[in-house]
């Protein structure tokens, strides 16, 4: 398929999905890490944990949402910084870390 045959709306619009279904993931490890710690009762290290994990989700929504209106904004979106990249990674990582902890 040549490059003038190519539909440009369909790559930003299934990226755009991507990053709200990750979000929406996110948002339910969260809320259920959140909900596995605080079944038992809560103490300082485990609302400090909630916190952490709750704020980690919150700094990956901020990156997933400017992602998100970077692609809706353009015709050919420009390429995800490496800086929004290894935020979002590190947010995903340290956010499933967190909640590991919270549950075990």
């Amino acid at each position: 398929m040549s490059p003038a045959e190519r539909d440009p709306g369909l790559q930003p619009e299934r990226t755009r999905l991507a990053w709200r279904r990750t979000t929406l993931s996110a948002a339910v490890a969260a809320v259920l890490a959140v909900r596995a710690a605080l079944h038992g009762g809560a103490s300082a290290v485990t609302i400090a944990g909630c916190v952490l994990c709750c704020g980690l989700w919150l700094v990956f929504l901020r990156v997933a949402q400017h992602r998100i209106r970077a692609l809706a904004a353009a015709a050919r979106p420009p390429a995800l910084a490496p800086r929004q990249a290894a935020a979002a990674a590190l947010c995903a990582v340290a956010m499933a870390l967190c909640a590991v902890a919270l549950v075990t």
